[in-house]
C-alpha cells in the first residue's frame, strides 16, 4: 500500500490532535488577534480553510484515503473479527 508507515504515524498524530482540537483553535485565534488586526486575521482564516479543502481533495484524488481507511480497519474490532474468521493476513 502507498505510504503505509507514514499514514500509520499520521493516524496516531491525528487522534491526539483531534482530541485537543478545540483548545488549539481558541489558543491560535487568541494569539492571532493579539498580534494583528481583525481583517488580516480573517484573511488568514479564509486562506487556511481554502488550503484545508484543497489538501483534502488532493488526499482523496491520489487514493491515499484508501490506505488511511485500511489502517483504521486494523484497529476496528469488527474488522479484526472478520479478518480472523476469514483468515485474512495483516500487511
Amino acid at each position: 500500500m502507498k505510504f503505509y508507515k507514514i499514514l500509520l504515524a499520521k493516524a496516531y498524530f491525528d487522534k491526539g490532535l483531534g482530541l485537543t482540537n478545540y483548545i488549539k483553535y481558541i489558543l491560535a485565534f487568541a494569539g492571532i488577534f493579539d498580534f494583528i488586526d481583525g481583517k488580516t486575521a480573517l484573511i488568514f482564516a479564509v486562506v487556511y480553510i481554502f488550503f484545508c479543502y484543497i489538501l483534502g481533495r488532493y488526499w482523496y484524488s491520489m487514493g491515499i484515503i484508501e490506505t488511511e481507511n485500511e489502517i483504521n480497519n486494523l484497529f476496528n474490532p469488527f474488522q479484526k473479527e472478520v479478518r480472523k474468521k476469514l483468515r485474512i493476513k495483516k500487511r
